[in-house]
């Protein structure tokens, strides 16, 4: 069963007399294991199609369906636990607590799943290794450089073993090094681990890492593509 399904999918936005179809009639599948970019000029609609993906935005019209449950007829608490137990989510800005360690932070989302301290601190611990860092746990984010605050918000998205991870231009503020080292890593914990990466991205290199480039423009699906 594929993860994330989605039908004639559709997002409009007005400002004032203009009408903005920003994701128009998109069908697309992402299935368990994949690793793909998603890709288009500015203002193709790939960060919007992104959020309708992770249910942080609700479409205007079709259908989003995640494990086989069509989120419109989910409730605000059912989408919340969506959103908890099976999406990790990792963006540009890397959103750390500056008052909290690097472990403290990767336990955030376990928190909101009223999992025990003790075990969140183990698997807090365990998701720091997996990108390297278990280290530099008790360093806060100001202590880490660029490229290090993005592995830890990658511990953070896959501490809950989301079945899809999804990221927003996720080496936009690393440099060059960096994003070598970043896609090093993600394309190590598809392999060995079998996550789901979904990633938007403006850079043509970070894309031909992937197995999968999908372009938009204007909204709409212009081609879709094995690497």
């Amino acid at each position: 069963m594929s993860i994330v399904t989605t039908k004639d999918l559709k997002k409009i936005y007005q400002v004032g007399e203009t009408v903005i179809n920003a994701v128009n009639g998109i069908d697309m599948d992402i299935e368990p294991g994949e690793f793909l970019a998603i890709v288009g000029p500015s203002g193709s609609g790939k960060t919007t199609l992104l959020h309708l993906l992770g249910c942080l935005d609700v479409p205007t019209s079709g259908t989003v369906t995640i494990d086989g449950r069509e989120t419109a007829r989910m409730s605000s608490g059912a989408l919340s636990d969506i959103r908890r137990e099976r999406l990790g989510f990792v963006f540009q800005e890397f959103n750390l607590l500056p008052v909290m360690s690097a472990a403290e932070n990767v336990e955030l989302p376990l928190r909101y799943l009223k999992v025990k301290p003790a075990e969140r601190h183990r698997r807090a611990l365990v998701a720091l290794e997996k990108v390297g860092l278990s280290q530099r746990a008790a360093n806060r984010p100001t202590q880490l450089s660029g490229g290090e605050q993005q592995r830890v918000a990658i511990a953070r998205a896959l501490v809950t073993e989301p079945a899809l991870v999804l990221a927003d231009e996720p080496t936009g503020e690393l440099d060059t090094a960096n994003t070598e080292r970043l896609m090093d890593l993600v394309s190590e914990l598809n392999r060995e681990t079998g996550q789901t990466f979904a990633i938007v991205t403006h850079d043509s290199q970070v894309a031909a890492r992937t197995r999968r480039i999908v372009t938009m423009r204007d909204g709409k699906i212009d081609s879709d593509e094995p690497t």
